[in-house]
């Protein structure tokens, strides 16, 4: 069994949930379904195309001004 990341954010009425280890994507009307449709496409995509590279996932956060001018 291997442990994955999941990233959520909500567009709209739905939830979206991302695999960046892997690059799948799902939703759901909840969290909890956007998870499980996220766990089942990452597990049939890894059917597919199995990990070859376990890489260690990091996550962080940084700020970024309102304005994008240099």
């Amino acid at each position: 069994m291997k442990t994955l990341t999941a990233l959520l954010y909500k567009e709209e009425d739905m939830y979206v949930a991302e695999c960046p280890e892997v690059g799948t994507v799902s939703q759901g009307k909840t969290i909890e379904e956007a998870l499980k449709n996220l766990k089942e496409a990452t597990g049939l995509y890894l059917e597919e195309f199995p990990l070859k590279n376990e890489r260690k996932t990091m996550i962080t956060t940084f700020a970024v001004g309102e304005s994008a001018e240099t």
